[in-house]
């Protein structure tokens, strides 16, 4: 186990988280039960265990496969290849895929801006392609003879014209800048707070109040493309609802499960590396004693680097003199 800073709150995997959690993880060598798949982590090929799923049991996919790009997950290397080389691949496990979703289903798909020109004309072949949620991505370095890539797309697809969104579910808290008054003077669409004044705003497809996991962060891992939990909790929330089934075929260390673990859904994932496996689970147990998600609180996502600074502020004396 690698030696931290103090402060450092990422979660590590010991060898008895591993002896532990491992004795949790399934495998498919034939066809189960839905019952016997529901809230579990299947460690295997993804394709392996997608021809063993039950039909139409997904109510929402959330996809972040391996972009086109060479990248080492624990010792193993997804390498570069070419666009039909990558489209290829993408096509046998989304047509696997496909059969597991109910036909009210939704799916998200996870890309980088160059893999995102492969998949979309796969994904229209199959879904009918409804958005791309691009997302800030302000982690990472510069870059010397290009612009610094710091977003990435997420796209969103469904079975059919049937399909949930909650709208009301993923608005965003705003700072206003500008407030209106109405001609009695009082706010109109916004909350007055005194300082600093805020208001629930429509979702949009540009995703600007993400924080990419680092190391003060307690969901933290050393997953090198892990995603935030705030980002699929905005997915979750939209396009689920309480009890409804969330399937992550590349499961990574967990995020897709554990969100749904604290936002009342039921999941299963597929990861084929063991330790990624073990570290998804040992999340999962944490979850159940801290369900909290940073960035979300009170019902409502916040704008980056806001909702400490709001829930500090001292609130507006009622009194009257």
């Amino acid at each position: 186990m690698k030696v931290r800073a103090p402060k450092n709150r990422t979660i590590d995997l010991t060898n008895e988280d591993r002896e532990r959690f491992s004795q949790g993880l399934i495998r498919l060598d034939g066809d189960r039960a839905l019952a016997d798949l529901l809230n579990q982590t299947i460690c295997q090929d993804v394709l392996e265990a997608l021809r063993h799923l039950p039909p139409n049991f997904v109510d929402l996919l959330i996809v972040d496969p391996p972009y086109n790009l060479t990248k080492t997950f624990n010792g193993q290397t997804f390498r570069q290849c070419d666009r039909p080389t990558y489209t290829a691949w993408l096509e046998r496990w989304i047509t696997q895929l496909k059969p597991a979703l109910k036909p009210s289903a939704s799916a998200y798909f996870c890309a980088d801006w160059a893999t995102s020109t492969v998949l979309y004309p796969v994904l229209e072949k199959h879904f009918t392609v409804r958005n791309r949620i691009t997302w800030e991505r302000e982690k990472g370095r510069g870059a010397q003879a290009n612009w610094k890539n710091a977003s990435e797309d997420i796209w969103f697809c469904t079975v059919s014209e049937t399909y949930t969104f909650n709208v009301e579910a993923v608005k965003l808290k705003r700072q206003v800048l500008a407030p209106y008054r109405t001609l009695a003077g009082q706010p109109k669409d916004w909350d007055d707070t005194g300082a600093k004044n805020y208001r629930l705003t429509h979702p949009s497809n540009l995703w600007t109040d993400i924080t990419v996991p680092f190391w003060s962060m307690v969901e933290n891992t050393d997953h090198p493309t892990q995603k935030p939990e705030k980002l699929v909790a905005k997915l979750l929330l939209a396009s689920s609802n309480p009890g409804d089934v969330v399937l992550d075929p590349f499961l990574g260390s967990g995020t897709t499960a554990v969100v749904a673990k604290k936002l009342g859904r039921q999941y299963l994932g597929i990861e084929q590396d063991p330790d990624y496996c073990c570290l998804a689970e040992k999340r999962l147990a944490l979850a159940g004693t801290d369900p909290t998600i940073q960035g979300y609180a009170d019902g409502v996502f916040w704008e980056r680097n806001t909702l400490n600074a709001q829930r500090s502020r001292p609130k507006k004396s009622t009194s009257k003199a």
